[in-house]
């Protein structure tokens, strides 16, 4: 597997591409297409790739963007956001690698990674229990819940 590379506005096009693409299970899982990465513009994604409290990180296989993840610091917490695998390259191992290699270029100062999905997220919920996540609460959206998940570091 090639190692993540930081992406930036010109990934931009793809970047939503391969969001909207990843999220194709999660409406079906989730009955609905106003999921946040689906209703997100090319516009918000760029402002999200130039906003310096923001890293995201995308891994290329011959060129193609196959997943990515983003992760907002501040101070002492990251809050990972979309993390997203090509849908034909979902169950290679990408998320994880992906996840482990981000967390391993956290600045010094991060000690807990939150995030949140959606309660009928089979895969990524099993993903993130195998990384060490652990559920912190939930909350409600239209007709399921969001998971809230950390992990702790240092």
């Amino acid at each position: 597997m090639a190692d993540p590379v930081r992406l930036g506005t010109a990934d931009a096009g793809e970047l939503l591409t391969l969001q909207r693409a990843a999220f194709v299970t999660e409406v079906r899982a989730h009955r609905s297409l106003d999921l946040p990465p689906l209703v997100e513009t090319l516009d918000e994604l760029r402002a999200v790739l130039t906003d310096p409290g923001v890293v995201t990180w995308g891994i290329r296989e011959s060129g193609r963007l196959v997943a990515s993840v983003r992760i907002r610091l501040r101070g002492e917490v990251g809050e990972v956001g979309r993390l997203v695998v090509a849908p034909d390259r979902q169950g290679a191992g990408l998320g994880s690698a992906l996840m482990k290699a981000a967390e391993d270029r956290l600045p010094p100062e991060v000690r807990v990674l939150r995030l949140f999905t959606g309660e009928l997220s089979e895969g990524p919920l099993r993903l993130y229990a195998r990384l060490g996540y652990v559920e912190t609460g939930r909350t409600p959206e239209a007709h399921y819940h969001l998971v809230h998940l950390e992990k702790r570091f240092r």
